[in-house]
């Protein structure tokens, strides 16, 4: 099984940020767990559609350096389908109203 980041791109709170991926979601946890993210800042379902954990920059270069796989955009994209959970991201309807109001406008 392997573990995948993408280039650290994403600007956010005075940080470069990426994805970390795994073949298989306990192996991404401990993974995570070895470069000294904690479990809190995973994002799975229902939430997201691919368990996955974003990561500094910083981080980055720890996982790389313990064996996960330098990822371009394709890359980490194809990683991305293949682990996706199928109907893993819950999308809560729209009240009746609200649609109402925003086909209206």
């Amino acid at each position: 099984m392997a573990v995948y980041v993408d280039e650290a791109i994403w600007r956010w709170a005075g940080r470069n940020w990426c994805h970390l991926l795994a073949d298989d979601t306990e192996e991404l946890h401990r993974f995570a767990a070895r470069i000294g993210v904690h479990r809190l800042l995973y994002q799975g379902p229902p939430k997201t559609s691919a368990p996955h954990y974003d990561i500094t920059g910083f981080e980055r270069d720890r996982a790389v350096r313990l064996g996960a796989i330098a990822c371009g955009r394709e890359e980490i994209v194809a990683v991305f389908r293949r682990v996706k959970v199928k109907n893993g991201k819950v999308h809560k309807p729209r009240p009746k109203a609200v649609a109402m109001v925003r086909e209206s406008a």
